[in-house]
């Protein structure tokens, strides 16, 4: 009965992290905030890679809804651009290749911050207070920004007007979510975005790019941490691992289509509310628990 009651959690789980990796309302917080309500009854090493290797399901998201604008390699010729790279039979898309190399300048500053703090962020700064902190701090950037952005004309409204300075300093703006729980790594590298004059359904598409590496290193460092220390999975961890990122890719399908949809006729505001409404009820929360 145990067993069956965790794969439920994990299942929501997987729910929560579908929608709330996508929407700049902090995921990581959000799965901070269930879990002191519905606690996995797993090891604490399996919990922290679980907090981190479910978005893997968000991931392959990711991959399938964008197939086509981020896969670089043509089977045949038939489909090929003046400017492509032809390799025998085969070619290279150029504009996408170009298209990988601002996605991977811009994982950079988080990247190198991620490697060497990752391990005191763990222990310092996942708690109520700053993850409540962040939730209200970036909401009200949210609300201050449109504001200031209404009726103004974006000055870059494609992926491909994307030059290197900015996806650099949209990678500079990633290092907070990084650092703070509760930041949002959508929320922090759209904001860097909208002020450097990105247009809302480019910010948010280049989020969604710039999730592939960041999400896979993240993955990729918590498992190793976990097998240098001698570690390894049991039966019933693999299950839930599994059941929860399949729920969250389900979920994230859903999610990532419903907000391209909604960002075409709407603004982020919303989201700097139910930010700080929910920070101020974290606050709330602990104080009352202290």
């Amino acid at each position: 009965m145990q067993t069956f009651l965790d794969v439920l959690k994990a299942i929501l789980f997987g729910i929560v992290e579908g929608i709330t990796e996508w929407l700049p309302i902090s995921s990581t917080g959000h799965m901070i905030i269930l879990d002191e309500f519905v606690k996995l009854h797993v090891r604490e090493e399996f919990w922290n890679l679980f907090l981190v290797v479910i978005q893997l399901g968000a991931i392959i998201a990711v991959v399938v809804l964008f197939w086509e604008k981020i896969w670089p390699f043509g089977l045949t010729q038939e489909n090929k651009q003046e400017d492509d790279i032809s390799v025998g039979k085969a070619y290279i898309k150029k504009d996408i290749m170009i298209l990988w190399g601002k996605i991977l300048l811009a994982c950079v500053p988080a990247a190198v911050i991620g490697i060497l703090f990752d391990d005191w962020v763990d222990e310092h700064l996942y708690n109520f207070p700053c993850v409540a902190a962040a939730l209200i701090i970036f909401g009200i950037l949210f609300i201050v920004i449109e504001k200031r952005n209404e009726g103004k004309k974006f000055r870059i409204r494609s992926i491909q007007k994307l030059d290197y300075i900015a996806v650099l300093l949209i990678g500079v703006f990633q290092v907070l979510a990084a650092v703070f729980p509760g930041t949002s790594r959508s929320g922090a590298t759209i904001i860097g975005a909208l002020l450097l004059g990105v247009s809302r359904n480019v910010a948010a598409e280049f989020t969604f790019y710039l999730a592939i590496p960041v999400m896979l290193g993240a993955s990729a460092l918590k498992a190793l941490k976990f097998v240098s220390a001698g570690l390894s999975f049991n039966t019933s961890e693999a299950v839930l691992l599994f059941v929860g990122c399949v729920v969250a890719y389900v979920v994230s399908v859903f999610v990532i289509k419903l907000l391209l949809d909604y960002i075409k006729k709407h603004n982020f505001i919303p989201f700097g509310i139910y930010r700080i409404g929910l920070g101020l009820l974290l606050l709330l929360y602990f104080f009352i628990k202290q």
